[in-house]
């Protein structure tokens, strides 16, 4: 932009660009942006065309195998390794939620990157937590040495990032049959944007979520970043058909999940109409959530937080270990 680094300088920089070349230029330069657009303009535009076609997720067979039926256990993901690359909402959310029902996860994160302290205790639960900087070889090779142990490759990197460290879907199935490669992207695989960066709150305001929730007024996004939860529970499911498929048939299979994909599902969902916002909702204190948390004791100090809401009659859903900060274990599956 050409301008000092504070916000008034780059506002008075962006006013003298279209909202569309900026766009453009940005993305161009490898950065998150987005124009907001209405959702008549989002719905003419390619790459919405491109995810209109494409399910709410997918699950693709990419090699062969023998079948890997699921072991003994007295949960349902009992003796399943799960290697976790994902950062901030989305992903880790999936790896937390498949930690939830039994497997072993093991959240691997690059000790040069930024992080929010909040976030990697809120979906930490379940996980170990390991660092490894796959710029250097030897942590590379230590990756590699995981992935043959694990079950579930479970990723949120731009599309195509990690292809060019011999990380793609295809190569490791080749190293290790068997493996669930599970992706998480902004815009899908598909279209013109497949390999743009983006996060819930700007797929929000491209694709005309953010014009429907304003009615006119100030930017508005639905709440609690909704794209990223609901992604990562999809990130979780898909995951999970694929290794029944695994035990059933064999094979490798790639899990693709997108935002836009999750964003699409949504608005095509039912409206509530009335005047149900104009009722007036029973206050709810502390007090009376009690049976919906749970406390564990971490390396953060005591904690409280919101326990697994879902509950199996024969297997409840718990977390094994307690949110810890990041690179607290070994890169190494415990025995």
């Amino acid at each position: 932009l050409g301008c000092e680094d504070s916000r008034e300088d780059v506002a008075t920089a962006v006013a003298g660009w279209s909202g569309q070349a900026l766009e453009d230029a940005l993305a161009e330069a490898q950065m998150c942006t987005g124009l907001v657009r209405r959702r008549q303009e989002w719905q003419a535009h390619p790459q919405a065309e491109a995810v209109a076609q494409l399910p709410l997720f997918e699950i693709i067979k990419i090699g062969d195998s023998d079948p890997e039926p699921l072991g003994p256990g007295d949960r349902p993901l009992s003796n399943i390794r799960v290697l976790d690359l994902t950062r901030v909402i989305a992903g880790p959310v999936g790896g937390r939620t498949l930690a939830e029902y039994g497997a072993e996860v093991m959240r691997i994160g690059g000790p040069h990157l930024p992080t929010i302290p909040p976030l990697v205790i809120d979906t930490g639960h379940g996980k170990r937590s390991a660092a490894l900087d796959l710029r250097t070889a030897d942590d590379l090779a230590q990756l590699h040495r995981l992935i043959q142990q694990s079950d579930i490759f479970l990723q949120s990197y731009r599309p195509g990032a990690l292809a060019g460290r011999g990380l793609s879907p295809e190569a490791l199935a080749q190293r290790r049959p068997g493996l669930i490669y599970v992706t998480l992207s902004a815009y899908s695989h598909h279209g013109p944007w497949r390999r743009r960066r983006g996060f819930d709150s700007l797929v929000q305001s491209v694709s005309g979520i953010v014009d429907e929730e304003s009615a006119g007024g100030p930017p508005q996004h639905l709440p609690a970043q909704a794209l990223d939860y609901l992604s990562g529970y999809l990130l979780a499911l898909g995951a999970m058909v694929a290794l029944a498929r695994r035990a059933r048939s064999g094979g490798s299979y790639l899990v693709r999940v997108s935002l836009a994909q999750t964003g699409h599902w949504l608005h095509h969902l039912g409206r509530i109409t009335g005047d149900w916002h104009d009722q007036v909702l029973p206050d709810m204190s502390f007090d009376s959530v009690q049976d919906l948390l749970g406390t564990s004791e971490t390396p953060f100090g005591t904690l409280r937080y919101l326990a697994p809401v879902v509950q199996l009659s024969e297997t409840p859903a718990r977390w094994d270990h307690p949110a810890v900060p990041l690179g607290w274990h070994e890169p190494v599956f415990p025995e």
